[in-house]
């Protein structure tokens, strides 16, 4: 493999599919085709798997690897781009998922930093990720920038702007904040050199119109036409369209949110509005409460979907 910098054209819309688990805890397999088929209907043309919504850090390495088997299986069918999140264990663990997803030819790798021993510069950041980036250098690869979970604040601007070509595959991030003008700091870093996925569900709109045109929500599990048209209607300058939509979908994604852990939530949400069950989530997650799925329910009928 040449030192040559990998090339990433992927741009748009990437659903954070949920693991679906059965009743005694253990992964789902067999549905992942129909999952896989349901969102490509939908339009849904990218996948990430074992990321936050996906439940991979409550997962044993082996179960990630299969899940990432399941799914590159199913893309084969369906022509879908698939991201592989390998971050958030130790690092030869960490290493052992990013060859596993080299050797698999994903289209590309997403990567937590290390979360005990944490990076507090851009520069010890970008050491762990050229550790990655060797164990997988023939798949591009992104950074996850989630600091509300991880703890780790390293600026993606500047961050993005250290890099240089110490990392030959990297090719752009995962940012999942609120805060926009570190993030409009990020999408002008090296002229523009990084695809940033923004991972926030109600600043869609708000992001589109500083520039951005690539997304990771999970609201794209239940609300992906809703979603398509939104990320269209900012595409063609529609603004008053645009402002409507991310106001529709903020609605709903406010009153699954509000009764737990974003997980917790998302999953029962997905019961409710697909014909795809995920199960339960997997502790320390835990369902919510039979209380506060009677009031998702009557929400999300208010607000006028149709439930299973």
């Amino acid at each position: 493999m040449s030192f040559q910098r990998l090339s990433y054209t992927y741009r748009g819309l990437i659903v954070p599919v949920l693991t679906p688990f059965n009743s005694n805890g253990s992964l789902n397999l067999d549905i992942i085709p129909q999952y896989a088929t349901h969102l490509a209907k939908k339009g849904i043309k990218g996948i990430l798997v074992n990321g936050t919504s996906g439940e991979g850090m409550s997962m044993s390495i082996d179960e990630r690897k299969l899940i990432t088997e399941a799914w590159v299986k199913a893309v084969r069918e369906t022509k879908q781009h698939l991201m592989i999140q390998v971050g958030g264990a130790p690092l030869p663990d960490v290493i052992e998922l990013a060859k596993h997803a080299n050797s698999l030819r994903v289209d590309s790798i997403l990567c937590l930093p290390e979360l005990y021993f944490k990076p507090t510069t851009p520069e010890q950041l970008i050491e762990y990720l050229e550790i990655v980036g060797k164990a997988a250098p023939e798949t591009p690869l992104l950074y996850y920038h989630i600091p509300m979970l991880t703890n780790v604040n390293i600026h993606m601007g500047q961050f993005l702007e250290s890099i240089g070509d110490k990392i030959p595959s990297f090719v752009g991030i995962k940012f999942t904040s609120s805060n926009l003008e570190e993030g409009a700091q990020a999408l002008r870093a090296n002229s523009r050199k990084y695809v940033i996925f923004l991972g926030n569900d109600q600043l869609i709109n708000a992001a589109c119109a500083l520039g951005m045109d690539s997304f990771i929500v999970t609201s794209g599990n239940m609300f992906p036409e809703l979603i398509l048209d939104l990320l269209a209607a900012c595409k063609n300058g529609d603004t008053l369209r645009a402002k409507d939509m991310q106001e529709k979908l903020s609605s709903a994604v406010i009153v699954i949110i509000k009764h737990g852990n974003w997980v917790e939530t998302m999953k029962m949400a997905m019961t409710l509005l697909t014909d795809i069950d995920t199960g339960l989530p997997r502790a320390p997650l835990k369902s919510i409460s039979s209380e506060a799925v009677v009031i998702m329910t009557k929400d999300l009928t208010n607000l006028g979907y149709k439930l299973n």
